[in-house]
């Protein structure tokens, strides 16, 4: 990794950064505060939550705006015009309610192949928000790492944006966000697993691996509820692997043995657990 801080230095026109509400995201958004003295107007910090953000994140997203004196615009989708709605840490949903919304529009789940809910939910919520600004073009400045090649891999949108991946320039991994949070006096309070959050986004998220899942299934049977009352509601699945009645079933009768035996549980994320 490298600390020249001219990898952050803003581009020209409107500027998106996305913040995630992890910690990589709220590191590339410090180095660019750090590179251009501050935001300038045309710059805008945004977030969309989903109703599945662990309560951490959300505690986390208000701790950076308030910490770092920067405007973080909370957006939620909406199923009617204007189809999204700038809510704060106070009024933001906390049990699944904008990505229910979106389930139910649809009446189909979203799954490794359908990723809807990532672009409903994120995507174009944050894209309507920034058009009823006026914006007519921008560049999304995202927190993909130089260690996930993967991700900068991928295509980019054919749409009103620029992707910017100013981490990935700087040659920031993992364990370079987990050094700058491990000196910083707050931190998200979510467990760092050699660099990686696994509670982060949402929590029960299709893309994560299954034994994952299965953490949120033993751990946080609550919030686990939501994604197989989901399923139940619309009659189908989100992985192809198993439903999430099943996945509870199993770890009710595995129990911490399925956590603890290699090879119990599949550990790829991305949906590769096939």
């Amino acid at each position: 990794m490298t600390t020249d801080l001219s990898h952050y230095k803003l581009p020209d026109g409107n500027v998106q950064i996305a913040f995630s509400g992890g910690r990589t995201s709220a590191y590339m958004l410090r180095q660019i505060m750090d590179a251009n003295d501050g935001l300038p107007d045309r710059a805008v910090v945004t977030f969309q939550n989903t109703g599945r953000e662990m309560p951490q994140t959300l505690d986390f997203v208000a701790e950076v705006g308030s910490r770092w004196g920067v405007n973080v615009i909370w957006l939620e989708y909406r199923p009617v015009a204007p189809y999204f709605q700038i809510v704060n840490h106070n009024s933001a949903a906390r049990n699944g309610e904008p990505f229910d919304a979106l389930i139910d529009k649809r009446q189909y789940l979203p799954n490794q192949q359908s990723r809807f809910c990532t672009v409903e939910l994120k995507i174009k919520t944050a894209k309507r928000c920034l058009v009823s600004l006026g914006w007519k073009h921008w560049t999304n400045a995202t927190g993909i790492r130089a260690d996930e090649p993967t991700r900068l891999n991928q295509t980019p949108p054919k749409d009103r944006w620029t992707v910017w991946n100013p981490l990935a320039t700087a040659g920031v991994g993992k364990m370079d966000v987990k050094a700058f949070w491990d000196a910083q006096p707050f931190d998200l309070h979510l467990p760092n697993i050699q660099g990686r959050t696994v509670m982060g986004n949402c929590d029960g998220c299709f893309l994560k691996s299954e034994r994952n899942q299965a953490v949120l299934a033993r751990e946080y049977p609550d919030r686990h509820a939501w994604w197989e009352a989901a399923e139940a509601r619309i009659g189908s699945q989100f992985s192809k692997r198993f439903s999430r009645r099943e996945l509870r079933d199993f770890m009710e009768r595995q129990g911490d043995w399925a956590l603890k035996t290699d090879g119990a549980l599949c550990q790829a994320d991305g949906g590769e657990c096939t």
